[in-house]
């Protein structure tokens, strides 16, 4: 009994990931059309009206791209740039940019730095 519920749990935690299994893009690849405005590793705008990517919370990267997509945020051209992305897509590249080395100073969340 107790292998049958052992095979049973690890089938479902095959199944369990399932959504995850998209195939991985190249976050490099997705992140090259950003620096047209946000630079290099989205550290250098090409003007101060363009924000600092680099080194910018992931979470917070990945809500705005999300709002965009959604229309709550208001940009025509940052709304055409996430149209073809994937939740998993945008999760990528906010955390890519996150850990791009920038001028951003953005303190520790968790008192501390990090």
């Amino acid at each position: 009994m107790k292998r049958i519920l052992f095979i049973s749990l690890l089938a479902l935690a095959g199944t369990a990931h399932a959504k995850d299994a998209e195939p991985q893009k190249d976050v490099a690849a997705l992140a090259a059309p950003c620096a047209a405005c946000h630079g290099e590793n989205g550290a250098n705008p090409t003007t101060p009206v363009y924000p600092i990517l680099a080194g910018q919370y992931a979470n917070y990267l990945e809500h705005a791209l999300k709002e965009y997509k959604t229309g709550k945020r208001k940009n025509v051209v940052m709304a055409s740039q996430v149209t073809s992305l994937s939740d998993a897509d945008i999760r990528a590249l906010s955390r890519y940019f996150a850990a791009q080395s920038s001028k951003l100073h953005t303190p520790s969340v968790h008192g501390k730095a990090e």
